[in-house]
């Protein structure tokens, strides 16, 4: 599943779309420029008849303005962007594991659907072998033609359940092949559901996990952090902007520089103090939010870990019944109904019965197992794990709360 990850990794649309939005983001960091480009100015001088002639002032005038960084704005707006690049890196993590999320339960389904058609053709080779028994019992007149007709039904049935569940399995194979980006119609080789998984206990471990490194709520955190920095960002815009500028004054009669100055400027931001007062509310606002929305969130986490603990107890509960009780009993049925019917001391509806019971066991345990590992799958998401093994080794560590497990 970790190979095939990988491959999602690279090829997955999605996934690079993620990586280019975050890659972008680190790009608009790095533009972020502490010193403005630069004003220059240039015009002329036109002198009226009263006033100096342009040989004593020059009529040509050009100058140079440069806004200076003052205040930490430009930090400011660096400290904003550098939030941004780490929220959309965020995001691509949890669309990641999301999306190996999604092809971890697209496999099992698929190796699921391998199991049931395994099943079907096992209980469809049972029904050939118990047609040609019937019909050579309606031969020999021990059997009635209701008997070798229901024995017939069942046949077909089977055997066009078999093509449609066939289908499915090709079906969920499509949608392997489109979460790796490889051509819907690629063959997959052949899967097994994989043996029946350990306890997983209900523990402050797994809260601890899911605390700390649940892939949403690390989004979520953020962009608090990126909130945050926008409220920083909008309470340096109050302070003025201040800009230095040199300019010249020229004749262009002789070309010859006639006088210079200096100058400051700064712009008057206090007389719309009541539009910056406003500016820093909402944004400390929109803070107050998504600060609210990660403590709801890190809050529904808890529930949300307790009620897998408790859905894949309870999934492997059901595996372990099937698997040890229903199913051998079930086996045992089918045979000892046979053997009577084939020795004229029992009815062929008892051995279509066990075999009901038989086939809905085995298709049951194994629908247990890939539960069980879809909400693996889940819990492996909430803790912001890589795979199952290391929710194995937190399972596995002291401080659980939860019942004693079971014993395999």
């Amino acid at each position: 599943m970790n190979a095939l990850a990988e491959e999602m990794r690279t090829n997955h649309l999605a996934l690079r779309a993620a990586k280019s939005r975050t890659h972008a983001a680190v790009l608009n960091t790095n533009a972020v420029r502490t010193w403005d480009d630069p004003m220059f100015k240039f015009g002329g001088v036109a002198a009226s008849s009263r006033g100096p002639t342009p040989s004593q002032e020059g009529d040509l005038v050009y100058g140079l303005e440069q806004k200076l960084p003052l205040f930490g704005k430009a930090a400011a707006t660096r400290r904003v962007t550098a939030a941004e690049a780490k929220t959309e890196a965020a995001r691509a993590t949890y669309q990641f594991q999301a999306l190996r999320r999604d092809l971890n339960k697209a496999v099992l389904e698929t190796a699921l659907a391998d199991r049931v058609i395994e099943i079907g053709a096992q209980d469809l080779a049972w029904l050939d072998t118990m047609v040609v028994t019937t019909e050579e019992r309606y031969r020999a007149g021990a059997a009635s033609q209701v008997e070798l007709l229901r024995v017939q039904n069942e046949r077909a049935k089977r055997a066009d359940q078999l093509r449609t569940e066939s289908s499915r399995r090709d079906h969920q194979r499509v949608s392997v092949n489109r979460l790796l980006n490889r051509d819907i119609l690629s063959p997959l080789p052949a899967l097994e559901l994989p043996v029946l998984a350990g306890p997983v206990a209900y523990s402050q471990k797994l809260i601890d996990y899911a605390a700390k490194f649940e892939p949403k709520l690390r989004v979520m955190r953020r962009e608090v952090q990126q909130a945050e920095a926008y409220v920083a960002a909008t309470r340096k815009s109050r302070l003025p902007d201040v800009s230095a500028g040199i300019e010249g004054r020229q004749y262009s009669g002789d070309g010859g520089f006639r006088e210079g100055m200096f100058t400051v400027s700064l712009s008057l931001p206090w007389f719309n103090r009541g539009k910056y007062r406003s500016d820093v509310a909402r944004d400390e606002a929109r803070l107050e939010a998504v600060e609210f929305d990660a403590a709801d969130y890190q809050l529904s986490l808890h529930e949300s870990v307790h009620a897998l603990t408790v859905q894949i107890d309870a999934a492997r509960r059901e595996a372990l019944l099937y698997r040890d009780e229903i199913l051998p009993r079930s086996q045992q049925a089918l045979e000892s109904a046979h053997a009577n019917w084939l020795a004229n001391r029992g009815l062929s509806f008892d051995v279509m019965e066990a075999r009901r019971m038989l086939l809905e066991a085995q298709l049951m345990s194994a629908r247990a197992v890939a539960g069980q590992y879809q909400l693996l799958s889940e819990l492996v998401l909430f803790c912001g794990l890589n795979d199952l093994e290391a929710l194995e080794a937190i399972s596995n560590q002291p401080g659980s709360v939860s019942s004693p497990p079971l014993k395999p």
